[in-house]
């Protein structure tokens, strides 16, 4: 059997693992938070038909070997963390890191999850929540009559009060960072849980010993380019489909061959 076939078949297989990440980004261009995903391959194991250096006379050695390759796989699908546009929204409960870091969400189980997305809300007992409901760690209570809502781009959270000019604080926002954020784990909801790969996170002060600022007041949308996405779109496909062309052209070879009369 033709080495072809399998080994354009495998390029066909690759190539559909990468407009699946590619239609997933797309997917996500207006998802708050949200980065995408690049597609990283890698070549397969090659057959060594001669070795370079072979001896082929006294004295004399191959300069070049001969090695036919077996085709190549997806080895990793890779989180790209660099930053989104930001989009202005005038909500007070909306927060931006500007540069680098997380947001610390509490799960249900108690386990703690990342975020870049800020789009906070104010659950029924006064807590920051996400839009899934799940707590802000480490959490902070906005009263009910508070009339306005302040966040430093420090993190420090301060609310004015009925019949007040000063305004109290009523907490701080706390982010972490990690020595390899690419490693971290997509569960979904724009939220990431920290791998070995990851590194355990790094707490520390919005805006001090590089951790990003906070900003107020807006969003940062997804880091999704659409043309960089088309155009690896078209790229994808147009791979997929040369492979196609390879399978057809073994299948071919073999026809001649299965033709063949003495």
């Amino acid at each position: 059997m033709l080495r072809s076939l399998w080994t354009a078949a495998s390029g066909m297989t690759a190539q559909q693992t990468n407009i699946d990440n590619i239609a997933n980004n797309l997917a996500n261009v207006n998802t708050v938070g949200f980065k995408k995903s690049r597609t990283n391959f890698e070549d397969l194991m090659y057959q060594e038909i001669k070795p370079a250096g072979a001896v082929t006379a006294a004295g004399i050695n191959n300069p070049t070997g001969l090695q036919i390759g077996l085709g190549t796989k997806v080895v990793s699908t890779e989180k790209i963390f660099t930053q989104g546009n930001f989009q202005q929204t005038g909500n007070q409960l909306d927060v931006t890191i500007e540069g680098d870091g997380f947001f610390q969400i509490t799960l249900p189980d108690g386990n703690i999850a990342y975020t870049r997305n800020g789009a906070f809300k104010v659950n029924a007992d006064g807590d920051v929540v996400t839009s899934q409901g799940y707590l802000l760690e480490p959490g902070i209570n906005i009263p009910e009559d508070a009339l306005e809502v302040g966040i430093g781009e420090d993190g420090t959270v301060s609310v004015i009060m009925p019949g007040q000019q000063e305004a109290d604080e009523v907490g701080a926002i706390e982010t972490v960072r990690f020595i390899n954020p690419s490693g971290l784990r997509a569960i979904g909801k724009n939220l990431f849980t920290p791998t070995d790969a990851s590194g355990d996170p790094q707490a520390g002060v919005p805006g001090e010993e590089g951790f990003g600022t906070l900003a107020q007041g807006g969003l940062e949308m997804s880091n999704v380019n659409i043309v960089e996405s088309m155009v690896n779109m078209i790229t994808g496909q147009r791979a997929y489909e040369v492979n196609s062309k390879a399978i057809q052209t073994g299948d071919e070879m073999l026809q001649i061959v299965n033709n063949l009369k003495r």
